[in-house]
């Protein structure tokens, strides 16, 4: 898996580096600025992205901004953002292409090593990771409205633990109920968020771009 990475702080970056390449992955390029994020983006074609949001010069957006750039001129290059903050705005930007294969992870979670690498690979297979704590502060925008609006508390639940890119077995593990309870609700959800079995979509990743976008 080759990976870019953007990290202005030096050991930081440092330390990422350390930890994708003690886990097999080829870190083709690490960057400290947004101008050289988008170059290494662009020309290297990398498997996944791995981006924080503030960069130099400006330390405001430039990160995700490149990200967004890169992802225009290749549709669907998968991104995890790292974010010290839940930046409420950042998150809807980077959900409003539904391109899939987007992530977002505060930094604290990159003390867990394990989980951080983990994210990193489903993300370059093509799934949805977000922090809790993203998602926590998006559902208390307000009560669920629209399609959405009719799911089941349970069936929130279920689509809250989709959106952290757990599998069903995970999802039955940490609700305490059986997995086929768990495709039970899932089928509810795509039902009720009118979408379709399709070979060119990832039916999990639409339901929960659908609900983050609420």
């Amino acid at each position: 898996m080759r990976v870019v990475l953007a990290e202005d702080l030096f050991l930081l970056r440092d330390g990422l580096v350390r930890t994708l390449r003690e886990h097999g992955c080829e870190v083709v390029a690490a960057v400290d600025n947004g101008p050289a994020l988008l170059r290494a983006l662009l020309e290297l074609d990398p498997d996944v992205a791995v981006v924080d949001v503030r960069l130099p010069p400006t330390f405001t957006d430039e990160g995700l901004k490149a990200a967004l750039q890169a992802r225009r001129e290749r549709p669907g290059l998968p991104v995890l953002v790292l974010s010290q903050y839940v930046e409420q705005l950042y998150a809807n930007e980077l959900l409003a292409d539904g391109a899939g294969s987007v992530g977002y992870l505060l930094k604290d979670r990159v003390t867990d090593t394990g989980q951080f690498v983990d994210a990193v690979r489903r993300i370059a297979a093509g799934g949805t990771v977000m922090d809790p704590q993203v998602i926590a502060k998006l559902l208390r925008r307000g009560d669920a409205r629209g399609l959405t609006g009719e799911l089941t508390r349970r069936e929130h639940d279920v689509l809250e633990l989709m959106a952290e890119g757990r599998s069903n077995a995970a999802i039955a593990g940490g609700l305490h109920i059986s997995e086929s309870a768990v495709a039970k609700h899932t089928a509810s959800i795509f039902t009720k968020l009118r979408i379709a079995p399709s070979p060119d979509d990832n039916r999990r990743v639409l339901a929960v771009l659908a609900y983050l976008k609420r």
